[in-house]
């Protein structure tokens, strides 16, 4: 066996003793369900773990994770997990969270060709292509990264709430409600974006059709 796996499974090792040493009871807590509040997508970047940079246990985040934390419309894995999220788990909020120095950002962000993952990056581009009103004032790179990071995740909030699995929800009652956040690798620290949208018109305040609006209006 190699010794990189022997490290991970006595690190396996080493966890679960230390769990019960905390609390006897932990895993067979764990062993009868699960009822998260949270619903957590974000990016596969190894650098963001949901539950180290939020500081929660096991069974505290129903999460899912791509490259580059996106809601692409016929990607039947992401509405698998949102449909089971939203409807068994009753989860009370969904948060699309990405991180500045986003490589599937970056390389949509400079048109690279990498094979396969070129077709998922599309999604990307395809919002850059819209947002070019606003990142054309944008001169330097670094800074036209982030801000594509932070307009990347306001684009995947808006794709959720118009999944017909978010509307339904939301024709019942005002759960669950979407965020958009963004992690800094450098400080550990996470912004919020947009926060707490339970409907259609939150949803429009903060989609892009509003904000495009908002900034001609601001340039004429």
């Amino acid at each position: 066996m190699k010794e990189s796996i022997k490290q991970l499974l006595a690190g396996n090792q080493h966890w679960s003793e230390v769990k019960v040493k905390q609390d006897p009871e932990f895993f067979r807590r764990s062993a009868l369900g699960q009822s998260p509040k949270f619903l957590w997508i974000g990016c596969s970047d190894s650098r963001v773990s949901p539950n180290d940079i939020t500081e929660t246990d096991v069974g505290e985040l129903f999460i899912h994770r791509n490259i580059a934390n996106l809601v692409v419309k016929d990607d039947l894995n992401l509405l698998s997990v949102l449909q089971y999220a939203v409807e068994v788990l009753k989860v009370e909020d969904v948060i699309v969270c990405g991180h500045y120095g986003c490589g599937g950002v970056n390389a949509a962000l400079k048109n690279q060709k990498l094979g396969l993952i070129d077709r998922w990056l599309e999604n990307i581009k395809e919002a850059y292509d819209y947002y070019q009103w606003e990142m054309a004032d944008i001169t330097d790179l670094e800074e036209r990264s982030k801000r594509l990071v932070e307009l990347n995740v306001l684009e995947q909030v808006n794709n959720l709430g118009k999944t017909e699995i978010i509307q339904n929800a939301w024709t019942k009652g005002n759960r669950p409600s979407l965020n958009g956040w963004v992690y800094e690798l450098e400080t550990g620290q996470i912004r919020i974006l947009h926060e707490e949208i339970t409907n259609n018109t939150d949803l429009a305040i903060a989609c892009k059709y509003e904000r495009k609006k908002a900034y001609e209006m601001a340039r004429q």
